[in-house]
């Protein structure tokens, strides 16, 4: 049935809905949509201007809507040990019925490379309009910039949500407000002081896929220059903690890029240690010995040219200057002057090209937040709180986060299913 007709023209304080889902971001419009696909007359309050703020910026604007290779025997890996929590929401919403949900209702999309996947416009909008018109043709009332000021709670449930506009009856409540990331999205950390109150332990929120503030001001000057290709590993004590290899970016602060977003969390967990120091190896496909007598083959074909004048053909010519300030090799030098040991220094640098790390750049930048709403508080199932009867949480609330490449927006589809289906799952049922 279509409530909507039935909703135009009454004031949203004299109505009760059997789900109301608070916070209108990718886990909250799949939640909406299923439950009120289910039957259930449902509200989504968001107190932005306009639902999926924070979807707009996924992507870099493109909306990377989920991973082709994330299924049950990559989560592990990709979310560490909390991911086997999302074991028995694959079994119910994986990637495959992701997929089919959004093409089947209209939304084509398009796999690029490293399994990501995203619609075939290119453009995060059509996503937001996606769900807007699902929305509407089930029914669900939504209502924007609607600030929450408390919840009452009786017998261990909600029983009535009370915002700046109204008070709101519930049958069924869908706590989908996101983490701390990106606080101009909306997503400002109210749903783990509300959880708190609710009786839930919050995991401390920490940024996660966060971009990185060095000390090296010679970073600085590379602003704009993306690197492909390259190994980064980090370290503290002059020992490995991890690595990864793939794109960055250098920033007017230090460096970004999905392998700088993806160590971001372990060095943020490091730097509250000791000094932490990030290693670039530029030629990760060539050895030591192989990448040095590439530069001899160049420094004898370019034998009379300066020193500043050879390294084109071996890095974006952006860095040059900065390399060449870092060799401490006299940039008029010609090649046919420059020493062995020089040469071997040059090539030290470009496999150990080191940064030493100041801080994250917290959470006005970072992508996700990682913390949130303790798993074990949470039925895996049904995403139904162990603490309200009537409570049900999901997205980035919880306490998991994953890497880049729409690992943490499968988990907001996923989640958001489990939820939006297993709200109304008693509504309807006669005594």
């Amino acid at each position: 049935m279509n409530y909507l007709n039935i909703f135009m023209g009454r004031k949203l304080n004299q109505l009760s809905f059997d789900v109301v889902v608070i916070g209108g971001g990718a886990s909250g419009m799949m939640a909406a949509f299923w439950s009120a696909k289910k039957g259930a007359r449902v509200v989504l309050i968001e107190k932005n201007k306009d639902l999926g703020k924070k979807v707009l910026a996924t992507g870099k604007g493109r909306c990377n809507i989920t991973q082709e290779n994330f299924n049950k025997e990559s989560v592990i890996e990709a979310f560490g040990k909390k991911g086997r929590f999302l074991f028995s929401g694959l079994n119910q919403f994986d990637v495959a019925k992701t997929k089919d949900f959004f093409e089947k209702n209209g939304l084509k999309l398009k796999t690029e490379r490293g399994g990501r996947v995203f619609p075939k416009s290119d453009n995060a909008q059509e996503v937001i309009d996606f769900f807007k018109k699902l929305l509407t043709e089930n029914g669900v009332v939504y209502e924007k910039e609607t600030f929450i000021k408390s919840f009452e709670i009786k017998n261990g449930e909600i029983k009535k949500i009370v915002t700046k506009k109204s008070e709101i009856k519930a049958k069924k409540v869908i706590l989908c407000t996101g983490g701390k990331s990106y606080p101009t999205t909306g997503s400002t950390g109210d749903g783990y002081k509300w959880a708190k109150e609710f009786g839930h332990k919050i995991i401390k929120p920490i940024p996660a896929l966060s971009p990185i503030k060095t000390i090296n001001k010679w970073a600085y000057e590379l602003q704009g220059v993306s690197l492909k290709n390259v190994n980064l590993s980090i370290f503290q004590n002059d020992k490995k903690q991890t690595e990864r290899f793939g794109e960055m970016l250098f920033t007017h602060y230090g460096i970004s890029g999905p392998i700088v977003l993806d160590v971001s969390k372990e060095v943020g967990k490091l730097i509250k240690k000791d000094r932490v120091k990030i290693s670039i190896d530029l030629k990760p496909a060539l050895e030591f010995k192989e990448l040095e007598k590439r530069i001899q083959k160049d420094f004898e074909k370019y034998h009379t040219r300066k020193f500043a004048n050879s390294l084109n053909n071996l890095l974006p010519q952006k860095m040059i200057p900065v390399i060449i300030k870092l060799s401490k090799i006299d940039p008029n030098k010609k090649c046919c002057e420059i020493s062995k040991e020089k040469r071997k220094d040059l090539t030290s640098l470009l496999k150990n090209l080191t940064l030493n790390v100041e801080d994250l750049v917290g959470f006005d930048n970072a992508i996700i937040t990682s913390g949130g709403i303790d798993l074990g508080e949470i039925d895996q199932k049904t995403m139904q709180s162990k603490k309200i009867k009537n409570l049900y949480l999901a997205g980035e609330i919880i306490d998991l986060d994953g890497p880049t490449g729409g690992f943490n927006l499968q988990l907001c589809w996923t989640t958001g299913y489990l939820a939006g289906i297993s709200a109304p799952a008693r509504l309807f049922i006669k005594n």
